[in-house]
């Protein structure tokens, strides 16, 4: 039997694009998977590999959410695993490499616009509801979402 090789490792905004395409934008131009602050300097992507195959993706955005008072934050933009690897553990392991580069650079809170199809998968990883649902035009049903870290 085969061993399977996965890692997750850093990669470019452009590598994102399939799997956002896959997961969060079915549907639509491959341009609706580019986000604006993709391209910055202080924004991170990573990518969970499995046999050199990227199938999971998650992004990290250092910006301020007006809902909370502290001095560093990153959101979580992206976070996608393409249909056949979901509920396998990838998407854990994403956010969980999310909140691992947050503590490296000193971030009090961890927060995104999770889909209320994700509320759960979030809950049990921690993270707290603020406010009620909300709808992002074009993409559907959200809750804000976050975790402090200090």
């Amino acid at each position: 039997m085969k061993k399977m090789m996965h890692s997750i490792q850093k990669i470019t905004a452009t590598e994102t694009y399939p799997v956002r395409h896959i997961v969060l934008r079915a549907g639509k131009p491959i341009e609706s998977c580019q986000f604006d602050g993709d391209e910055l300097v202080s924004t991170h992507h990573f990518g969970y590999y499995l046999n050199n195959q990227i199938i999971g993706v998650i992004s990290i955005f250092e910006i301020k959410n007006k809902q909370f008072v502290v001095q560093k934050s990153f959101q979580i933009r992206g976070m996608a695993v393409l249909p056949a690897f979901q509920k396998q553990g990838v998407g854990e392991a994403l956010v969980k490499e999310a909140e691992k580069f947050c503590t490296t650079q000193n971030a009090d809170l961890i927060w995104f616009n999770a889909r209320t199809s994700a509320v759960g998968f979030y809950q049990k990883m921690g993270y707290e509801i603020v406010g009620s649902e909300f709808e992002i035009n074009e993409v559907g049903p959200h809750f804000l979402m976050f975790k402090k870290f200090k």
